[in-house]
């Protein structure tokens, strides 16, 4: 590649790609350096975690240059493969990440007396006794949502898989139990003004 004097960054995608297999490092710089924003964004908006999406990126790559030889013009852009082969391999890192198992019937135990946790000591403390308040007065599926979501962490992806519902239904009932919440801190905290 380089023998016909064409630098390698002002190759073309389907010729750095060509050049991975056979060409020298400075082909394989130019063309991590090329695509590397593009596959490490792919990465990071499913993975969430830019640590996670760095080794998404690197794992593309490195699938790129194995595979180098099956690239079809006919059916996409270098670019197109790549971002193809960096969200497959990000969906697959999502899926072999597994969340801390939570038993949604934790939520009696946290908002009842109880060990000396962390989690209790906070919904304990007197700021936080308005907020205790209003999550016991929410429907018991709402509550458990926004308690999963919000003190357990979990996405809304994990509290539809954890209480066997649409992703949909998650999502709403965390949003309006967010809602309520807010609406009822906010209008206790006016009454006691």
């Amino acid at each position: 590649m380089a023998r016909i004097g064409l630098p390698a960054d002002r190759m073309g995608d389907e010729a750095l790609l060509a050049g991975l297999t056979c060409g020298g490092p400075e082909i394989s710089l130019a063309f991590v350096r090329r695509f590397q924003r593009q596959v490490f964004g792919v990465a990071l908006a499913v993975v969430g975690d830019p640590a996670a999406a760095e080794d998404v990126a690197q794992q593309t790559f490195e699938r790129a240059w194995k595979r180098a030889s099956t690239f079809d013009p006919s059916r996409g852009t270098v670019r197109a493969w790549l971002t193809r082969i960096a969200h497959n391999l990000a969906i697959d890192a999502v899926r072999v990440r597994k969340a801390v198992p939570v038993d949604p019937t934790d939520l009696v135990r946290i908002l009842g007396p109880g060990a000396d946790e962390p989690e209790e000591r906070f919904l304990r403390t007197e700021e936080s006794a308005e907020l205790r308040s209003a999550i016991r007065r929410l429907p018991p599926e709402q509550a458990r949502a926004v308690v999963m979501a919000g003190l357990y962490g979990m996405t809304a992806q994990e509290v539809a898989d954890a209480d066997g519902i649409p992703l949909g239904t998650a999502k709403t009932r965390i949003r309006v139990a967010m809602h309520k919440l807010r609406d009822t801190v906010r209008l206790e905290g006016v009454h006691h003004a």
